[in-house]
């Protein structure tokens, strides 16, 4: 009877043990799950730990105990037999385009801005060569002006300059009235400012760039073609997909990448922004690159929780390494409701610069002037087209004579 008892205490531990083991194993599966359902990124495994020594071969004679134990020969380790390795080949089909640089693109680009010469450039340029030019004539040229987006200031300050000359307009050619308007264009386009990119590497850490926008802005491809920029231009980039709300965000950007062999950090769907952003920013410092590329999720303007979201991504990005430069995407489509858009921006984030998009396809090429004086922050790059390297630093002369056009 007592051995039965035995028997049955026994089985009993053995149960409470095994149901103690389910049970941890049951709470770590489900914190992992929790994980997973929270889209927070899987950290690196650490490298397992190294194998403890096989015991050394014991002479003859030897006992349990290890008396009678006789000095064990040193054993010098094999040498590793010589292995003779196949010449590297290259991936047949990794194939990285190589994007032109930088310089010179907007010059290159001059053609695209043909619709908004035709309503700005070549309409000054008809009112201004006329014989003698009246009242009619000016408001001709306010409302010009006002049409392309130049904004009130501007065109107020750019009309005033014009009539001081009107003698000097009236006996002019054609070559000297284009000289001077895109000299006076030139003017209010704020040649002065500074415009260089904050992507250099700063106290041993990448430059960071935040780049931030309304939805439909074109945000995510100007991401990727500033990724094109960079790359052009001899510097080694990470991109962030911190757009983690919209699903096909993340696969665009890291189809961009994968054309220039640049590295994409990307979450799960629905992962936070923020952390997304900090580990690609981690990532960038770990491999000692020249710039990370933050691409954060479109939002409404109007919406204050998601703009409050920017300013959290940037202070936690920023525990890796400080922003360097906070890109504000428009549409220049938009006209004068993206001041409006920008002012928010404006006051959620630090903005350092404006990358105005979709300027080929618009005839209100002035929206650079009036985004700059509204917000004092300088456009640094432009969109010209739905091209891959259609994206150019802005360059103000260049700039006033593509709008004014060619001296034909």
């Amino acid at each position: 009877m007592e051995f039965v008892l035995i028997a049955i205490a026994i089985v009993l531990v053995a149960l409470v043990a095994g149901l103690s083991l389910l049970v941890g194993r049951g709470r770590r599966t489900t914190r992992l799950d929790d994980d997973a359902a929270a889209g927070t990124t899987l950290t690196r495994p650490r490298p397992p730990s190294a194998p403890p020594a096989p015991p050394e071969d014991r002479p003859a004679g030897a006992t349990a105990s290890g008396q009678g134990l006789a000095p064990a020969e040193p054993v010098a380790p094999e040498a590793p037999p010589p292995v003779d390795l196949p010449p590297a080949v290259a991936e047949p089909d990794l194939v990285f385009e190589t994007p032109p640089p930088s310089a010179g693109r907007l010059v290159r680009l001059r053609s695209r801005l043909a619709r908004s010469q035709s309503s700005l450039g070549r309409g000054l340029l008809t009112v201004l060569a006329r014989e003698r030019l009246t009242e009619d004539d000016w408001e001709e040229v306010e409302e010009t002006l006002l049409a392309a987006d130049v904004g009130v200031a501007a065109t107020q300050q750019i009309v005033d300059r014009l009539r001081t000359q009107s003698l000097v307009l009236a006996t002019a050619t054609p070559a000297d009235l284009r000289a001077l308007l895109v000299r006076e264009l030139t003017a209010v386009l704020g040649p002065d400012l500074d415009r260089s990119l904050g992507t250099d590497r700063r106290e041993g850490r990448p430059g960071v760039v935040l780049v931030v926008g309304v939805n439909g802005a074109g945000k995510t491809t100007t991401v990727g073609k500033i990724a094109r920029v960079l790359v052009g231009d001899g510097r080694s980039v990470v991109l962030g997909a911190a757009d983690t709300f919209r699903a096909a965000a993340a696969d665009q950007l890291e189809t961009w990448g994968e054309r220039v062999g640049v590295l994409t950090v990307r979450g799960r769907e629905g992962a936070d922004p923020a952390s997304v952003a900090f580990e690609a920013v981690r990532t960038g410092v770990e491999a000692e690159v020249d710039t990370v590329v933050v691409d954060t999720a479109g939002r409404l303007h109007t919406k204050s929780g998601l703009m409050d979201e920017l300013g959290k991504i940037k202070r936690v990005v920023e525990k890796q390494s400080p922003v360097t430069e906070t890109l504000l995407v428009l549409d220049a489509t938009t006209g004068q409701n993206g001041i409006v858009q920008a002012r928010v921006f404006t006051s959620a984030v630090d903005v350092t610069g404006v990358v105005l998009t979709k300027l080929d396809g618009t005839a209100k090429g002035g929206i650079v002037v009036s985004v700059q004086r509204e917000l004092g922050i300088p456009v640094k790059l432009i969109g010209l087209g739905e091209g891959a390297d259609d994206l150019a630093p802005f360059e103000p002369e260049v700039f006033a004579e593509g709008l004014v056009g060619g001296a034909d």
